[in-house]
């Protein structure tokens, strides 16, 4: 049986439910963070609440629980749903009120969502292995992607088409011709010259817990790592290509928009970075 946690109390995942006029479902007024569990700990955790913080901030919700609250919360929701290796999941919205777009005049409670579920981390392992297949599509999201909101539409349909493609992710492209991220993802290429390229943590794109800690592990390793902004082209001629994030961790890209990167195999700064950051875990 599985179990969520919903506004102070565990309860059946079939049976866990929120109010009709949420903000969260009415307007997307809501915020989300995502940890992976492995050996039953949280991977990068003061990063992750860190960036809840910065999140409810942003949009001005308030904490809806301390962050040792939290992490109580989180431990037990894993022991009742027996996970040692998974994602936990938690969504914060600023609550229940009357339909109206202004922030409710009254102060009221957030609701606080959590559920967790395993994850196969030998399927991660399989396609780190073989590498995997990209598409560019135009970034067509709102302008302040660095927020962590449940506001994803532009990015299910991003994900939809690199589906339909037969693609796993969708690299976005913004107006000016360079990508930004990943529909869930963030994007990094290697140059010929051996040099890490990932956008800079900009509003353009959400500021990723799992990218800062391979910038860590790339300087660590002696590697060049500029964050600028690159193209679709650039891409295309790199030496080695990879996605980011906390479920992902470190993934060679081998193909984009059907067009092979180098020699079409995993690159050795991607398996080198994927297997420190993974060690470092």
């Amino acid at each position: 049986m599985r179990f969520a946690y919903v506004n102070g109390r565990f309860c059946r995942h079939g049976d866990a439910a929120i109010h009709v006029e949420d903000r969260g479902f009415q307007f997307a007024d809501a915020v989300y963070e995502v940890w992976s569990v492995r050996n039953g700990q949280l991977m990068d955790a003061d990063g992750h609440f860190g960036r809840l913080a910065r999140s409810l901030g942003e949009l001005r919700i308030p904490e809806p629980r301390c962050r040792p609250a939290l992490e109580h919360i989180i431990r037990e929701l894993l022991r009742r749903n027996r996970i040692r290796d998974g994602l936990v999941y938690l969504q914060v919205s600023r609550g229940q009120a009357r339909r109206d777009h202004a922030f409710p005049k009254k102060p009221i409670t957030p609701t606080i969502v959590l559920t967790c579920k395993r994850l196969d981390f030998a399927a991660a392992d399989a396609r780190a292995a073989t590498g995997i297949a990209v598409i560019t599509v135009p970034d067509e999201r709102w302008a302040r992607c660095d927020i962590k909101t449940v506001n994803l539409l532009p990015n299910v349909l991003a994900k939809q088409m690199a589906v339909e493609a037969g693609a796993v992710e969708a690299w976005q492209v913004d107006a000016d011709g360079f990508i930004t991220e990943g529909s869930s993802t963030n994007a990094w290429i290697v140059t010929k010259a051996g040099t890490l390229l990932t956008r800079q943590a900009d509003h353009g794109i959400l500021h990723g817990i799992t990218r800062a800690r391979i910038i860590e592990c790339a300087q660590r390793l002696g590697l060049d790592v500029v964050e600028r902004a690159f193209t679709p082209e650039d891409a295309l001629d790199a030496r080695e290509a990879f996605l980011t994030s906390a479920t992902s961790f470190v993934t060679p890209v081998v193909s984009i928009d059907n067009h092979v990167i180098a020699n079409g195999e995993p690159g050795s700064l991607t398996s080198a970075l994927r297997e420190a950051y993974l060690g470092e875990a």
